[in-house]
């Protein structure tokens, strides 16, 4: 009696999870950099923070694009043909290449996305409280108006602001039109550099030189990517640049207002878990990441003569040194 009591009790205990197998999880990711891998990472321990273990409970199929919307396609229909139980793109254009596929092809089938600024302007999403079909996420909507004044905070009274960009990305040109506001209100220059490929990044910096006091960079996929390009023409030049993300402080930035992005993975691998439970994607809004972290590179400052602010370091949540 005992012994079938032990039997009954294990069957209820047993996981749903175990029960039909672990559930798969395919994770998209554009392209391979600091921040996008913090995401990664974040979604995984996300996801096992909520209770569900790795190898277990759970399997992730990490695919990477390379930059490329071709293979970001294929990654989608490979995906569709795994059956997976969920599946996450890391950014716009993988978001888009998962979100276009199930529309047609598994509709039922949960799409997150993670690293969009603009999900709307996307078209992944029609309304972020009330996202509707099958699609939701964690966004990382910039404020780029504070990222922007950083340069002004850090004793700099530019006349002209370099940007690069990818103009085939919708998250940089919905960037680029917020940081065209915040020059604006400043009455500062913006001058402009478009690419098509990170292949195109160094030459679009050396077309900067002489023309700006500082360089600003956003969350382009396409230009952190290639971020040891820029660095390498502007600090030969002594001209600063300022990020949207803190890893890139790390790589050799001047300096950023930004979100941490490993954050920002398990924010979304939490909702990917609620989803696994039994959340609908559309009845579950679209979130945002809102604390903003301030790292300062010493050891660029050093190597292009620039002086922080004594207040600056003060007030840094880390400095590089």
């Amino acid at each position: 009696m005992k012994k079938i009591l032990a039997v009954v009790l294990s069957l209820v205990c047993f996981s749903a999870y175990a029960a039909g197998g672990p559930k798969q999880i395919g994770i998209s990711q554009i392209v391979a950099h600091p921040a996008l891998d913090a995401v990664q990472k974040g979604i995984i321990d996300g996801v096992e923070k909520c209770g569900l273990k790795n190898g277990k409970d759970v399997v992730f199929d990490v695919q990477l694009a390379n930059g490329n919307m071709v293979t970001a396609g294929q990654i989608a229909d490979k995906f569709i043909g795994a059956k997976k139980d969920v599946v996450v793109g890391i950014a716009t254009p993988t978001a888009l290449a998962l979100a276009s596929a199930y529309m047609k092809n598994s509709p039922k089938t949960p799409v997150i996305f993670s690293a969009v600024t603009d999900p709307v302007g996307a078209k992944l999403v029609k309304d972020i409280k009330k996202p509707g079909g099958n699609i939701t996420g964690v966004s990382d909507m910039l404020p780029i108006d504070t990222q922007f004044q950083l340069i002004y905070d850090m004793g700099l009274k530019p006349k002209a602001v370099g940007i690069i960009y990818n103009a085939g990305e919708q998250n940089s040109r919905s960037q680029l039109d917020l940081t065209k506001k915040a020059a604006a209100a400043r009455k500062v220059k913006l001058v402009e550099r478009a690419i098509a490929s990170s292949a195109d990044v160094a030459a679009a910096t050396n077309g900067l030189m002489g023309q700006v006091d500082a360089i600003f960079i956003t969350t382009d996929n396409t230009v952190v990517s290639a971020l040891e390009s820029v660095f390498k023409v502007a600090n030969a030049n002594k001209v600063p640049v300022f990020m949207s993300d803190t890893d890139s402080v790390k790589r050799g930035a001047l300096a950023a207002r930004g979100f941490d992005y490993y954050k920002h993975g398990l924010q979304t691998g939490a909702m990917v878990c609620r989803v696994l439970k039994g959340a609908k994607p559309a009845d579950t809004p679209v979130e945002f990441q809102h604390d903003l972290q301030l790292v300062i590179n010493a050891k660029t400052a050093a190597l292009i003569g620039f002086k922080v602010p004594a207040v600056m370091l003060k007030n840094a949540d880390e400095v590089i040194k």
